[in-house]
């Protein structure tokens, strides 16, 4: 089982309530303009909204991938840092578990800055550092411990060490694009938004930066 494989099994029940919260949270409108940064045609399918939906992945491979049975919606590729798209563009913009991924916190607050500019209305989901699982190590506190700590035990005491049995060149391009965030850090990529959060056994499981309408 890949870890993809793993996930898919245990993530629709967070998918369909984030998408609840998605609902109440933007308030989204039938012929409204979304702009998705790193999502997949798959998401919307399952969203039931009835929008003009653009999807943004960083590669044409990736935006390739991201349009598998995408039906009408349209596919992007570009810099999640660098969007090609005026100001105001878009009625929503919507991202999950993509900034945490752009690279170090100069990249990261590009990234929120594409996100407001472009979107009048926002939704930037990420997961929350302070949570002790590593999301996509699946792992625990070992993102807390320093990289050379994590170096050595990525490959043979996370689950994702253990499925995919990363070299050293794979464990170091992990750790130089993965940076998660703190609450902090949010509020401080995203001065003009509520920051709701995500929880799991009643602990902050990600965080969520809302713009909603005025």
């Amino acid at each position: 089982m890949t870890l993809h494989r793993l996930y898919g099994a245990i993530s629709p029940v967070f998918r369909r309530r984030r998408m609840q919260r998605f609902r109440a949270a933007v308030s989204p409108l039938p012929g409204e303009r979304i702009l998705d940064v790193g999502g997949t045609a798959a998401f919307w399918a399952e969203s039931g909204i009835d929008a003009a939906v653009t999807i943004v992945n960083r590669d044409r491979a990736d935006a390739g991938l991201a349009a598998a049975g995408a039906g009408a919606h349209d596919f992007v590729a570009a810099d999640g840092c660098a969007l090609p798209f005026a100001d105001g563009s878009f009625d929503v913009l919507c991202s999950n578990s993509v900034i945490e991924h752009v690279g170090g916190w100069e990249r990261q607050q590009a990234f929120a800055r594409e996100a407001r500019r472009v979107g009048r209305r926002l939704w930037v989901q990420t997961p929350a550092r302070e949570f002790f699982v590593e999301p996509h190590l699946v792992a625990p506190f070992i993102h807390w411990l320093p990289r050379p700590w994590q170096r050595r035990l990525i490959r043979n005491f996370t689950v994702r060490g253990w499925i995919e049995r990363p070299g050293a060149a794979a464990v170091d391009a992990f750790l130089d694009e993965v940076r998660l965030l703190r609450l902090a850090e949010m509020q401080a990529l995203f001065p003009d938004c509520t920051i709701l959060r995500e929880r799991f056994l009643g602990l902050t499981k990600s965080y969520i930066a809302v713009r909603p309408p005025p």
